[in-house]
């Protein structure tokens, strides 16, 4: 049965990367909690999915004048006691809207910020108490622009998740970035044996046309097999959709990963927010698990998304 990858917690209920959409993803049976990570200005690694900080918390109110000339308020610039002063909110878009009107309300609530040693904490702490064996999906965030802030955030955070006892691959881990090169040097100069996946960003972002190009050809596939364990595509990278009254069908990229030995976790299946073409969340996950066949799925919704899978175990 392909994984269930909780996509910033349970998203679709609770503020994105909080401690209570990680309890409630894991209580939904998720087989994956994922945590994007990055740094503050004191070089703790904090649970948060941009290096900007405005549109998920109330920093523009609690500390005026400290964006940069951009307008944007970054978590560098911010020292971990800081970060914890402020309030979680939904997902706001730059004018102040949240990004997905239905889900929890924004500027409610009291949600903040945590690193990721105590997210770690936290799964550990529940597989103990439950007996069971939910991983982690922690993503480099841009690992070149730490880099530049004078962080090397890949050491950093391979020093916290082996001090939380997350060393090979037989661990419950996926390791996941968007820069390749970087996925190289932790393999080869960092020597880290963890399940490492490749993120092929949205063409219109993150790493560019030029990556997805490359990276989606038999050639490309074959080098990141010599890297990585696994690829996680944007969903419309691995469909076209049919024409009037048509169905969908299958981009070759499935099956050119699954030839070269690769593992394919695409990104996201929303409820809310459905791919083009597909009429409910029930036929995006029947296609892409009985039609094409991937190996695992990040979703806002894993209570939603597991009920489907089950029931298709079930025969149902």
């Amino acid at each position: 049965m392909p994984a269930v990858i909780a996509h910033r917690g349970a998203c679709g209920y609770l503020p994105e990367h909080t401690l209570p959409a990680k309890a409630m993803a894991y209580a939904m049976a998720a087989d994956f909690l994922e945590q994007d990570v990055v740094v503050t200005r004191d070089d703790e690694l904090v649970v948060l999915h941009d290096i900007h900080i405005d549109r998920v918390t109330d920093v523009a109110t609690r500390y005026p004048g400290r964006a940069r000339e951009d307008g944007r308020y970054y978590v560098r610039d911010f020292d971990l006691a800081e970060i914890r002063t402020l309030r979680v909110t939904e997902r706001l878009d730059r004018e102040g809207r949240p990004v997905y009107p239905g889900r929890f309300p924004p500027r409610t609530g009291h949600f903040g910020v945590h690193t990721l040693a105590e997210e770690l904490a936290l799964v550990a702490g529940l597989n103990r108490a439950t007996g069971g064996r939910t991983g982690v999906y922690p993503e480099i965030k841009r690992p070149a622009w730490h880099h530049e802030q004078g962080v090397d955030i890949t050491v950093a955070m391979l020093e916290v998740l082996t001090a939380h006892g997350y060393a090979g691959p037989e661990d419950a881990i996926f390791l996941q970035c968007f820069d390749a090169g970087e996925l190289v040097r932790v393999r080869q100069e960092l020597g880290c044996r963890l399940r490492l996946v490749q993120l092929i960003g949205e063409n219109s972002w993150e790493e560019s046309d030029t990556d997805y190009v490359y990276l989606s050809t038999e050639g490309g596939l074959a080098e990141l097999a010599g890297t990585v364990d696994a690829i996680g595509p944007w969903v419309n990278q691995l469909y076209i959709r049919g024409a009037a009254g048509q169905p969908p069908r299958s981009t070759g990229l499935t099956e050119r990963a699954h030839e070269a030995g690769l593992l394919v976790h695409p990104y996201t299946f929303r409820a809310d927010s459905l791919a083009p073409g597909f009429g409910s969340l029930a036929d995006m996950v029947g296609f892409f698990c009985s039609d094409l066949g991937v190996d695992g799925l990040f979703t806002d919704f894993p209570d939603q998304v597991r009920q489907l899978l089950n029931g298709r175990a079930d025969g149902r």
